[in-house]
């Protein structure tokens, strides 16, 4: 294996641990910022670090079409592109091509897709999208894998997962292994136990850095997302990291780490600190309700974030209610910091044996709603 995990501690089915990169070293659980196009909306490289990341994300499908993954790798890769020296994963771009619906076809050989932008024709194999995530110098790359919807019919499942063990193959033998550098592989099944066990020995016989369980955040319930995760992971070694694809939600990631998941990512943070959702200690808080219009306390007067140190809720309540730029960023950055506040809270609660004792006082805090009004 290219990349070197350590688990240091345990909690239940909870893990403690270190994965080490060419890029640097990653503190699991962890959670990780979705810089899509090159750029974690609204932040600056530094900005993100601030929050306390260690890791982003990357879009193998978008960096393809704009700028294009050799541009990127004539300006020196995406690391120095975007001035970010850390590790970064890059999705790869199967579950894009995917939501393009009639605009991709899928056969054996790949994904033949037009552009969402111009309506030109590419082709996505799991050759190419290893390549491309190379010429972005990836730190992680993950394998081209088919993603069904929700509700999927078992046979419809079961076609996507073989689909996706068979380009696991491919993408392995790809894969230009070097020091640092991982690929991990993708359970798929559904909510299907018997096929995310038959995708989990498929792919550990094939042999990963890591592996991710995708088919999720799909539009099930969180229940059944927790069940797949609890029918999953008991089939994943212990030896390797486990990465739940776009998940999510604070209480996802609480009850997903609860059931030995290492890595997540997620757009939720950023996309809702532009729409005027913020996560706080307390559960959510929409800024654009009147209720914050004259109130002078901070957002989260437990957050060490800029939004909460310097500003008040009236003064968000105005940006966001007058799309003022400035608005997405303080919001923006204020629910990263949650985020990794968060992840930060469970790895000292795994340390001490106190992870359960901690997602008490989770559920508590967030059933107990926001503060009242002034």
């Amino acid at each position: 294996m290219s990349l070197a995990f350590t688990v240091h501690a345990r909690d239940g089915a909870a893990r403690l641990g270190k994965l080490e990169t060419a890029h640097g070293v990653i503190d699991t659980p962890v959670f990780m910022p979705v810089g899509t196009a090159a750029t974690v909306k609204a932040m600056t490289p530094e900005a993100v670090a601030a929050t306390g990341a260690q890791i982003i994300l990357g879009n193998t499908y978008h960096l393809m079409l704009r700028p294009g993954a050799e541009r990127v790798a004539k300006l020196g890769g995406l690391h120095k592109f975007m001035h970010w020296p850390g590790p970064i994963l890059t999705d790869s771009g199967g579950f894009q091509v995917m939501s393009l619906g009639p605009l991709a076809k899928v056969t054996e050989r790949g994904v033949a897709f037009q552009s969402h932008l111009d309506g030109a024709k590419y082709d996505l194999t799991p050759e190419r999208s290893v390549e491309i995530q190379h010429l972005l110098d990836a730190t992680i790359t993950m394998q081209l894998d088919e993603c069904v919807s929700y509700p999927a019919e078992e046979k419809r499942a079961a076609d996507a997962m073989r689909l996706s063990l068979r380009w696991a193959e491919r993408c392995k033998a790809a894969f230009d292994a070097r020091p640092g550098y991982g690929l991990f592989g993708i359970v798929q099944g559904s909510t299907f136990q018997a096929l995310r066990e038959e995708s989990a020995a498929g792919l550990q016989q094939i042999g990963f850095d890591g592996y991710a369980i995708g088919g999720l955040a799909v539009g099930e319930p969180q229940e059944a997302m927790f069940k797949t995760l609890e029918e999953t992971v008991p089939h994943l070694t212990e030896a390797r990291p486990r990465y739940l694809m776009g998940v999510g939600k604070p209480s996802d990631l609480v009850g997903a780490v609860q059931r030995g998941v290492d890595m997540f990512d997620c757009v939720l943070p950023t996309r809702s600190g532009r729409t005027g959702q913020a996560f706080t200690r307390r559960g959510t808080v929409n800024i654009r309700n009147a209720r914050h219009a004259e109130d002078t306390r901070p957002l989260d007067a437990q957050c060490r974030c800029p939004a909460c140190a310097n500003h008040s809720r009236a003064y968000l309540h105005h940006l966001v209610r007058s799309n003022e730029i400035l608005g997405s960023v303080l919001m923006t950055w204020h629910n990263l910091t949650y985020f990794q506040d968060l992840m930060a809270g469970m790895r000292a609660a795994i340390a001490a044996g106190q992870l359960a004792a901690f997602a008490a006082d989770f559920h508590a805090g967030e059933a107990a709603g926001d503060i009242e009004p002034l």
